[in-house]
């Protein structure tokens, strides 16, 4: 398990050159790497030992268990909010089984580390969907220039064919920043069907999950239900049919222990709160890029703030010369590229804009 989990250190690792922002990563590989993590915790605890135990009388031991776990075991809601101890023997253990309106079946423990792996596969794929699409792009222009320290004749020819590319490519980079923001506007689409599709697993009781949990110590104590408890039920009951001697059917009712779900209700407790704060912040972030594009104004003011050193005037005059696109690709070169050296670049590319200009008129 330790060689497992440290193999998912890959999806953390330090990265030279970036060409996306922290949230995107965040979603991509920080929620890859957590889902990816809670879905091996969960297979090893439910394939490795006894992910469910019944006490019956009659059977054997094990038949019971395998038929319970492949078939799914209940509760009784209504029998949650009864005393423990003197009305009923468990939470949610009722004694009228034969009620089948009132039972709650728990079926989803089955596919829990299948479901994880998968939302870890589609919180990866924006960024598969990017990396394929950028191209190595921004890697290409940096060159290498992200370290400042080089010999001034290597820095001298690198900032003379980043130059000339960014020159010769005005206006050519609308597509390449629209592909990313599309690529964040996914992540944002992926997080909400997620959270959707969590709610319609666990029967609609998820979107809440993590409110009940907060609100819990606040209720009176008669009025408590453990939501942890209820969602996840540690004894549920199960109840198999057999053939007697003479052909009759006999009922048996068991009661099923899932220490499956002591770990089930941790993981989705955190799973809830991070998806939580990753939507808020991919809300803000998808409604900072609709601002962006429908008000240019702002553009040189965080270009400027990306590198205080630039001008504010510079900033202006250079945005108003290049598109959307360019203003996006120089944002991101200056995240990667030494301060000093993307000073210099963006003094001398507004100079060559200009002059180009002056040329074709």
């Amino acid at each position: 398990m330790y060689k497992l989990l440290g193999g998912l250190a890959n999806y953390l690792k330090y990265q030279d050159i970036v060409t996306d922002c922290a949230v995107f990563r965040m979603h991509n590989l920080f929620t890859t790497a957590l889902l990816m993590a809670c879905s091996l915790i969960i297979t090893a605890n439910q394939y490795v030992g006894n992910p469910i135990q019944c006490i019956v009388d009659g059977l054997p031991t094990h038949i019971v268990n395998t038929y319970c776990w492949i078939s799914s075991t209940f509760t009784m809601p209504d029998a949650f909010k009864r005393q423990v101890g003197t009305e009923v023997a468990h939470p949610g253990l009722g004694n009228d089984f034969s009620d089948k309106d009132a039972q709650k079946f728990y079926t989803y423990y089955q596919w829990v580390c299948f479901v994880l792996f998968f939302q870890a596969i589609a919180c990866y794929t924006p960024k598969v969907l990017w990396d394929a699409c950028e191209g190595g792009l921004m890697r290409m222009l940096v060159m290498g220039l992200n370290i400042g320290v080089c010999h001034e004749n290597e820095k001298t020819a690198k900032k003379e064919v980043i130059l000339d590319y960014l020159a010769k490519h005005v206006k050519r980079h609308n597509l390449y920043a629209l592909r990313y923001w599309f690529c964040e506007c996914l992540c944002l689409i992926n997080i909400i069907l997620q959270m959707w599709a969590m709610n319609k697993f666990f029967d609609g009781e998820f979107l809440t999950y993590g409110l009940r949990v907060m609100n819990y110590s606040e209720q009176a104590q008669e009025d408590r239900v453990d939501p942890m408890v209820y969602v996840f039920p540690r004894v549920t009951k199960c109840i198999f049919h057999k053939y007697g001697a003479s052909g009759s059917i006999q009922k048996h009712d068991s009661i099923c222990i899932l220490p499956l779900n002591i770990v089930n209700e941790k993981t989705y407790i955190f799973i809830w709160f991070w998806f939580m704060i990753l939507l808020t912040m991919l809300t803000v972030l998808v409604t900072y890029r609709i601002v962006i594009i429908a008000a240019p104004k702002i553009r040189p003011k965080i270009l400027h703030a990306k590198n205080r050193s630039i001008p504010i005037e510079a900033c202006e005059a250079l945005c108003r010369k290049i598109d959307l696109g360019d203003w996006w690709l120089l944002l991101m070169l200056g995240t990667n590229m030494d301060p000093l050296i993307y000073r210099e670049i963006i003094a001398e590319l507004t100079k060559r804009i200009e002059s180009n200009r002056s040329n074709q008129y």
